[in-house]
């Protein structure tokens, strides 16, 4: 498995999201949390980014941050799905009865 860059992202409560730069814009991935469930909801890119390794990697950081807030993963979006099942390592982190 190759190794999580670490990256500054913002756990933006407000507009519940999680939030990290890049040169064209912020990256974006939309949650809500109901009973210590992470629901991320949706992914939002600047225009015509398609930098599919780097989305990967934000996913990853933000498995992490559940990790640390020991919250179980939900994904809704299906790009959020194919991570699930490209990273195996994750499922751990999906509530008892989901599997993908």
């Amino acid at each position: 498995m190759e190794a999580t860059i670490k990256l500054e992202i913002k756990d933006n409560t407000f507009a519940q999201q999680f939030e990290t730069k890049v040169e064209s814009g912020i990256i974006s991935v939309e949650y809500s949390i109901q009973e210590k469930k992470l629901f991320l909801t949706k992914i939002n890119v600047p225009k015509d980014y398609n930098d599919e390794e780097f989305i990967t990697n934000f996913l990853k950081n933000i498995m992490e941050i559940a990790i640390e807030k020991k919250a179980r993963v939900v994904p809704i979006h299906p790009k959020i799905v194919v991570f699930f099942k490209k990273n195996p390592i994750y499922k751990e982190l999906l509530p008892a009865g989901i599997r993908i």
